[in-house]
């Protein structure tokens, strides 16, 4: 069956992206068109429409924290995406912990066990949403989500994915990177 164009890309990552007002009032919007855009320098992007409180916040202070929530949180991810900054104060009513970060203004979220710091270094109108890219300029994990060599262990990180309309949690590893040998026939 072929359908009009549409996004049906998925899984998407979930983030929880924060940012400031000029004077340093905190917002968080919650986002699923996150991704990367470059490994050097490391770029995220961010698709945000232009109605929403945190594009102007971005716009403006030029910059941004992406925080991966676990699904432990999974409700207060959800409500700060169907709220809107601009009438209600969304540390507060969550309690979601904001903490300093190292190196911008906007605060990293305590209970997200991955914080990645970013500077805004461009943005696109594509439509709906305009793509904001921002150059990681430092990143925060927490160590219970290591593993003995010092990597993430993704079940214990157990990520949200969004497919339209609902949420999936992570978890299950099924393979890694490498699982196909070029020299082996997969017919």
């Amino acid at each position: 069956m072929q359908m009009k164009p549409r996004v049906l890309l998925y899984p998407c990552p979930v983030a929880l992206v924060t940012c400031v007002d000029e004077k340093g009032a905190p917002n968080i919007i919650t986002l699923a068109w996150v991704g990367v855009a470059s490994s050097e320098p490391p770029i995220l992007s961010i698709g945000i429409r232009p109605s929403r409180h945190s594009f102007n916040l971005i716009s403006k202070t030029k910059e941004f924290v992406v925080n991966i929530p676990t699904a432990e949180i999974l409700e207060q991810t959800d409500f700060c995406g169907m709220t809107s900054g601009r009438e209600v104060d969304k540390f507060s009513k969550t309690g979601l912990t904001p903490l300093e970060a190292s190196n911008v203004k906007p605060p990293l979220i305590k209970e997200c066990p991955v914080n990645m710091e970013c500077i805004l270094r461009q943005v696109i109108e594509l439509g709906t949403h305009h793509l904001f890219l921002g150059e990681i300029v430092s990143v925060h994990i927490d160590s219970e989500i290591l593993d003995e060599k010092g990597n993430i262990d993704y079940a214990k990180a157990n990520a949200i994915c969004y497919m339209p309309e609902e949420y999936w949690s992570s978890g299950k590893k099924i393979g890694s990177y490498g699982l196909a040998k070029p020299e082996v026939d997969l017919r």
